[in-house]
């Protein structure tokens, strides 16, 4: 389930303007938790952005999808959490129906040109970043960070795309340097480590409904 939106792509871009810094923060978001808020927070200081924008994407490609919440839901509880003057929340994507990343990218970075871009990943995500659809190309669009994960964070950098990018990975002491410097560039940004995770929540969230359901059974 979408949306229901009658304006123009254009019109579902968040407040921009040449020069900007700005985060892009993809991910089901289902559920939004704290440690999305937490690792925007943290990029937004670390990295001295203007804004962070949160694409609530349609789905993973990667991932089964098939359990997730309405978009319009998912949307609308990252807009409860966020709650924050510099966090834009936004279901772009199923708009202009993209389905990878690279696609997106490309999209915006067409359409708002002059901003600086800086994709914003988990360390779990730096993992499996090589199965993603052109990952290189990736890469190469924008400068992105990693930020850290309880448990990930110990092996991401050892993964196959941080092996092969790791020319590219500037320090941390650096890293506010990161939206001006020409893709591909990286960095790690440590300091979080939250245990949270949506595909754990999700699990927790069918297995309560589960119990649920078990409960009225047992109660007719």
């Amino acid at each position: 389930m979408t949306p229901r939106l009658s304006v123009g792509p254009e019109r579902l871009i968040p407040p921009h303007a040449p020069g900007m810094r700005i985060g892009l923060f993809g991910g089901t978001f289902d559920p939004p938790h704290q440690a999305h808020l937490g690792a925007s927070l943290l990029a937004l200081r670390r990295l001295k952005l203007d804004r962070v924008w949160w694409l609530v994407t349609p789905g993973n490609p990667l991932k089964n999808t098939s359990g997730l919440a309405p978009l319009c839901e998912r949307i609308a509880s990252a807009r409860a959490l966020a709650r924050h003057p510099r966090i834009d929340v936004t279901g772009l994507e199923a708009v202009i129906k993209t389905r990878y990343t690279y696609d997106t990218l490309t999209w915006l970075i067409s359409r708002c040109p002059g901003v600086r871009f800086v994709w914003l990943m988990g360390a779990d995500n730096l993992r499996s970043f090589h199965r993603w659809q052109n990952w290189r190309g990736i890469a190469t669009l924008v400068p992105f960070a990693v930020i850290d994960r309880l448990g990930p964070s110990l092996y991401a950098a050892a993964s196959p795309a941080g092996i092969a990018l790791s020319y590219a990975r500037i320090r941390e002491h650096d890293a506010s340097t990161l939206p001006e410097r020409r893709p591909p560039a990286w960095t790690f940004l440590h300091g979080l480590k939250s245990p949270l995770s949506s595909t754990a929540l999700r699990a927790l969230r069918r297995q309560r409904g589960t119990l649920r359901m078990a409960d009225n059974l047992f109660l007719e």
